[in-house]
């Protein structure tokens, strides 16, 4: 049985090694929740909603906590009542399976 990839740590790029591309991207994709978008095979985008102001800030807190946790950092667009995640290894200027392990991470955090 494969790990689910939230169960699984993201891994400290160190450089050296190629983004992914084409399929292995497309099938880490299929591995997310629903509202998560692969934009020009380079990052990973998705906006949570929120009822309450108060719910964003919780949200983005709690995104900065693990984002130190795994020292794996998103860029953070906060709204009114809305928050837009942008993911990927800045080292690489790509994605790696971490960026997709981050991103089911995240999306643990709404349940």
């Amino acid at each position: 049985m494969a790990i689910e990839l939230a169960e699984k740590e993201c891994v400290l790029c160190k450089g050296g090694v190629p983004p992914l591309k084409g399929k292995a991207l497309k099938g880490l994709l299929n591995e997310l929740d629903n509202g998560w978008n692969l934009v020009d095979e380079h990052h990973l985008e998705k906006e949570f909603k929120f009822n309450f102001y108060r719910e964003v800030l919780d949200f983005v807190s709690s995104v900065g906590n693990l984002a130190e946790e795994q020292g794996h950092h998103p860029e953070m667009h906060v709204g009114f009542r809305t928050v837009k995640l942008t993911v990927w290894t800045h080292k690489i200027n790509g994605l790696t399976e971490s960026d997709f392990v981050f991103a089911a991470k995240t999306d643990k955090l709404m349940q």
